[in-house]
């Protein structure tokens, strides 16, 4: 790894020392959520993005030295090998480069160069490239024999040779490589007689776009119509500026010879030059695209599993239905499952019956909220609780993946007497108190948030959603007492085997008072405790700090500064103004520093702190189908999810609208994610509807107002305005206010 260090520092921009640490870190077996909360002296406070960079491009560097390393040994042991070569593959940095050197020592079947060069034509090959003034049919006469017929023959068996050699000429090929960079389109038509099968790719059944402009979305869905048999697709710039720069390396004046190395040029190009550049766009293009869809997904994903929670409440979960009924259950505190009922609400002669039942449930279990599934009948049964006049709020759930969960492996361990209804409706209550807790038991392309999920590349999908994920859970912190197993396995260091030795020991030993015990737990060793103990927290335990992020370890630094302020640690945990009086230097040690001491003095602010926002009751307007919805109508919404092209918003009836990127802000935007994020409130104007179709269109920024132009420069020293809320996250009311204030009009 030490020879990774210098070429990882400086593509990426980090010092030596940093990325030392880091690799240094990552041998030792520490995960990156560790490395970045726990060891950000030695990393110089890099954070999980820049950790996971290095560790990317550490392995790349191992895959292309293993791949050089074999290339070189294949060249030598065929006797090939000359300094020029070598010289070559040490000078290469990119995989396509080695590739190249490579492809002329490459095994590969029998090519028609090959039967050439079999056929004696070797040197006449030679004596075209050398272009001299000759007889050109006499020479080629020289080389007819019982395998080449005629001259004809024999000057293609020539061009063959050098179609090839041109063809696995490395300066060609990179210089033709970044011709299709600039100036390549990728190309899409029909296929002939699949109009009507194939109508969803209509707009791309004539479709030509410059590939260095054609955004992810677009090329997933040119390949997937490639892919059903529905389009064609090419690949290439135009073809004469290809034959041109070929040319230019290959062809040295007007002669005989020259025009066949024309035709040689040619033939390299589109036989060979030209079908094995556009796979191999096909693949890049591909691999840019999955990787830009991927990120959109696991920033979708962050952004929901980081959602507000209710958090420890008593929850009434409906998992609403017309003619099945309504299945309730009422959940404890703790998500425990109390009690389960069904009702019909949306049978008229039976709606006082269940008004009652309802108002009984919320008494007999002390209900202090109600979560709905925000799917069929959703907003129908949300009415009718709020009819109740209860004075609880009431919450709309998205219920996505629900159902699967509802009929996985997990939902059966929970609730092994329950139907599916119920763990449905189990899950819907669960994920209003904790979104990350009850979203982690779900594959993740199960829970809606993806972009062409099903089409990119599964194996880098998983893994990045995977380290999302675990991101997630480790800066939110796990109860350790009351967290299930799947979020358990999450947290650093742990895994699917601790997890279920933590739950094993927990059943039999009771709950845990203290960190400690975790190294009670079969085969959870000192290595694993180190990973795991700062993300775990023990609320109401022996001690106060482990119920914080504070790790086991900066224990020690804690109470020395408790003793030399004279107090008790329970009198320096909340203590804000005391803790701004520690000088952090006065506390290093070798093995914990000041930036260290920093985040534990952030961290006793606030002893196990929830990062996430507090859980906002939301209205949606007065509209429950899609023929409720007119154009120009201006309704709430919250944003569900997030694609490159634009945000899909719930406006409370079955199906989400979109407001395209164009439509987000006044201001240029080319990624949704600058605006919005998901499950953000924000009013929107109806600007389409196709109720053949179910599609909306919407406007953000059509109800807020322009942008101030030409406004004076602020003065040095003039004081800023205090940061303001977004306003599209505030009530339509509250945002014509805001948008009063700041632009006085």
């Amino acid at each position: 790894m030490s020879a990774f260090i210098q070429p990882i520092a400086q593509k990426l921009n980090i010092k030596l020392q940093q990325v030392e640490a880091v690799l240094d870190l990552l041998e030792e077996g520490a995960t990156i959520p560790f490395i970045a909360r726990y060891r950000k002296d030695k990393t110089g406070a890099l954070n999980e993005v820049q950790i996971q960079h290095i560790q990317d491009e550490a392995k790349f560097l191992k895959e292309f030295t293993e791949r050089k390393t074999f290339i070189e040994k294949t060249i030598t042991e065929q006797g090939k090998m000359t300094e020029v070569v070598l010289d070559k593959i040490n000078k290469a940095t990119t995989i396509v480069e080695l590739e190249d050197i490579y492809l002329p020592f490459k095994p590969k079947r029998k090519t028609r160069a090959q039967t050439a060069k079999e056929n004696g034509l070797e040197p006449l090959a030679a004596l075209l490239l050398a272009q001299q003034e000759i007889d050109l049919l006499a020479e080629a006469t020289r080389f007819i024999n019982e395998k080449v017929a005629d001259t004809d023959a024999a000057l293609q068996g020539a061009r063959d040779i050098i179609a090839e050699l041109i063809n696995e000429d490395a300066q060609v090929r990179a210089r033709l490589r970044k011709l299709y960079e600039t100036e390549a389109t990728l190309q899409s038509k029909l296929v002939a007689d699949k109009e009507t099968e194939g109508i969803k790719y209509k707009d791309y059944f004539d479709f030509s776009e410059l590939i260095s402009k054609t955004p992810s979305h677009r090329i997933l869905a040119v390949l997937r119509g490639f892919l059903e048999g529905f389009l064609r697709i090419a690949i290439s710039p135009a073809e004469e500026g290809a034959l041109e720069m070929v040319e230019e390396l290959y062809i040295k004046g007007m002669s005989p010879s020259g025009d066949q190395i024309r035709k040689a040029v040619k033939d390299a190009y589109r036989r060979l030059l030209q079908p094995s550049l556009e796979t191999e766009f096909r693949t890049a293009l591909k691999t840019k695209a999955d990787e830009d869809a991927i990120n959109v997904f696991a920033e979708n994903l962050r952004q929901l599993l980081l959602s507000a929670p209710l958090g420890s409440k008593k929850i009434l979960a409906i998992d609403p239905g017309y003619r099945s009924g309504c299945k309730v259950v009422c959940l404890d505190e703790k998500g425990e499952l109390q009690k389960t009922d069904l009702i019909f609400p949306h049978e008229n002669n039976r709606v006082a019956a269940e008004e009652i039942k309802i108002k009984n449930l919320v008494l007999q279990y002390g209900i202090e909220a109600f979560a709905i599934g925000d799917g069929t009948a959703g907003r129908e049964t949300e009415q009718f609780i709020k009819r109740l006049n209860l004075g609880l709020p009431v919450f709309l759930v998205n219920e996505d993946g629900a159902s699967i969960y509802s009929a996985s492996e997990i939902a059966r361990e929970e609730f092994p007497n329950e139907d599916i209804t119920v763990r449905g409706a189990v899950s819907i209550g669960r994920r209003l108190m904790d979104p990350l807790a009850e979203l982690v038991k779900l594959d993740p392309k199960s829970i809606g948030v993806g972009q062409y999920q099903h089409d990119v590349n599964q194996f880098r999908l998983k893994e990045r959603l995977d380290a999302t994920v675990i991101s997630c859970v480790n800066n939110v912190g796990v109860n350790l007492n009351t967290a299930s197993r799947h979020l358990l396995s999450y947290v650093s260091g742990i895994g699917s085997t601790l997890a279920d030795n933590i739950i094993q020991y927990r059943n039999e030993a009771g709950r845990f008072s203290s960190r400690k015990q975790l190294l009670k737990v079969p085969r959870l060793g000192a290595k694993a405790y180190e990973q795991c103990a700062g993300f775990l927290r023990i609320k109401e335990g022996d001690d106060l700090l482990d119920q914080s992020a504070v790790h086991p370890e900066a224990y020690p630094v804690v109470e020395a500064i408790a003793r030399s302020l004279g107090v008790e640690l329970n009198h320096l945990a909340d203590n804000t103004e005391l803790l701004k009086t520690v000088d952090a230097k006065k506390y290093v040690t070798e093995q914990i520093g000041e930036l260290t001491i920093k985040d534990i003095l952030n961290e006793l602010k606030k002893p196990g702190l929830d990062p996430r926002s507090e859980v906002q009751v939301f209205e949606f307007a007065q509209i429950y189908s899609i023929d409720d919805v007119k154009v120009g109508m201006e309704v709430p919404g919250v944003v569900t999810n997030i694609t490159r092209f634009g945000a899909f918003i719930d406006i409370g009836v079955k199906q989400d609208g979109l407001v395209h990127v164009s439509e987000i802000s006044h201001t240029y935007i080319t990624d949704p994610n600058e605006a919005l994020k998901l499950n953000q409130k924000v009013q929107v104007k109806v600007l389409e509807v196709d109720t053949t179709r179910k599609r909306i269109a919407l406007s953000i920024k059509q109800i807020l107002a322009r942008p101030a132009v030409n406004q004076r420069p602020k003065h040095q020293g003039q004081q800023q305005n205090k940061p303001q809320k977004n306003i599209t996250e505030l009530p339509m009311n509250d945002a014509l206010a805001a948008l009063k204030q700041k632009f006085g009009r």
